[in-house]
């Protein structure tokens, strides 16, 4: 799905994770906080949505306790290595740039669609200007296709862009679009454009230990439907499921 981060924004970083870092009972969960319905902040001030009940559900499974924590996007990964949390569970597509430097979980959230939504149709989305959140693999895929590229630092400010007419579309996941489209008059442009091998947790790759206990919780969520149950309430019937 979303998030391709650029990387060498890291390597720094990676150069003084030489040793193997050891996890405790409680594990760090770190997520952006604003990319609804994967991760948001809610009335109360606190971390909700579909990663949120997956996260404390994987945490139980496994026996660990979880504390959440936020962090902007654009830095997610660096502070990820620098030690600030021990997961990312941000609605972070697997990728092959990515594996580089960090290590995924399985998938807990299967392969889906990017597309493009606008609020008036007659787009030229190959020669337009199109926002992206910036960093993200929507954001790499415009950048090849001869559009204008404009990136934003989260999906509410692409959204805004649109609405303003500073940008002529906005193309993100397709279900995190969703929900503008069925409620602030926005309507889905072209083909669905699939991107990335799923949603992993992303951790640090001397972390083996803890992602043996991750993967292990979702093969257990998987196997008894309680992931799929999540993802058709928070993305609908129609979503992928395992």
């Amino acid at each position: 799905m979303r998030k391709l981060t650029i990387l060498t924004t890291v390597s720094a970083a990676v150069l003084v994770l030489t040793t193997a870092a050891s996890f405790a009972d409680t594990v760090r969960m770190g997520t952006e906080g604003a990319y609804p319905p994967y991760n948001f902040i809610n009335d109360d001030g606190e971390v909700a949505g579909f990663e949120r009940e997956v996260g404390d559900k994987l945490c139980e499974i496994a026996g660990l306790t979880c504390e959440w924590v936020t962090n902007e996007w654009d830095t997610i990964i660096p502070n990820l290595l620098s030690g600030n949390y021990d997961t990312i569970i941000a609605g972070m597509s697997i990728t092959d740039e990515r594996e580089e430097v960090i290590d995924f979980t399985q998938d807990y959230y299967p392969p889906t669609a990017s597309a493009y939504a606008s609020v008036s149709d007659g787009i030229d989305l190959m020669a337009g200007v199109i926002a992206a959140q910036t960093s993200t693999i929507q954001a790499g895929y415009v950048a090849t296709t001869g559009a204008t590229l404009v990136e934003f630092a989260t999906l509410d400010d692409t959204i805004a862009a649109v609405k303003n007419g500073e940008v002529d579309a906005v193309f993100a996941d397709k279900d995190a679009l969703a929900p503008f489209v069925a409620e602030q008059g926005f309507m889905f442009l072209g083909d669905d454009v699939p991107l990335g091998k799923g949603i992993g947790l992303g951790l640090r790759e001397s972390d083996t230990d803890l992602k043996a206990k991750f993967d292990a919780a979702i093969d257990a969520m998987k196997a008894d439907g309680s992931l799929n149950a999540l993802l058709i309430q928070y993305f609908g019937e129609e979503t992928a499921t395992y």
